[in-house]
């Protein structure tokens, strides 16, 4: 099993970066890497239950995702199952992320991305790269 963490810091207070990792309308502006669109989604982070979310690259490949978010704890944090389904639409190894939130102590926030349970350092690579990229997008929002 592979983990992985990211850290950013955003100039906007911890209440407004956590309604942009928790709210769906909000959530959709930075969800995917650069280039995709989320045509298919049920986004809402703000409680426990069931998400999904199907992005599209330009070639028009599916990437279908899905979970349960676990725990939630306003506005600290939020925590989710994470799963891809496969061209069969089988979901496949499940993992965890968890969105953390927290006063960077100059009116700003710290931001804490961390997914765990990775299949191995392959997938770990993978998944910063498209989470790096998505926190691109959210950068340009949340400062």
């Amino acid at each position: 099993m592979s983990d992985l963490t990211l850290e950013r810091t955003f100039s906007a207070d911890p209440k407004t970066v956590y309604a942009f990792v928790t709210e769906e309308a909000k959530l959709l502006q930075w969800w995917g890497p650069e280039g995709m669109t989320v045509p298919e989604y049920s986004l809402d982070l703000t409680r426990p239950g069931p998400w999904s979310s199907v992005m599209v690259n330009a070639e028009g490949e599916r990437y279908k995702v899905t979970g349960e978010v676990v725990a939630v704890d306003p506005p600290h944090s939020v925590e989710l199952t994470w799963a891809w389904h496969d061209e069969n639409d089988v979901r496949g190894h499940e993992s965890r992320v968890r969105f953390e939130v927290e006063p960077d102590g100059q009116g700003g926030t710290r931001f804490r991305l961390i997914h765990t349970g990775l299949s191995d350092d392959e997938a770990a690579a993978s998944h910063t790269e498209g989470w790096t990229s998505a926190l691109r997008k959210l950068e340009r929002i949340a400062n």
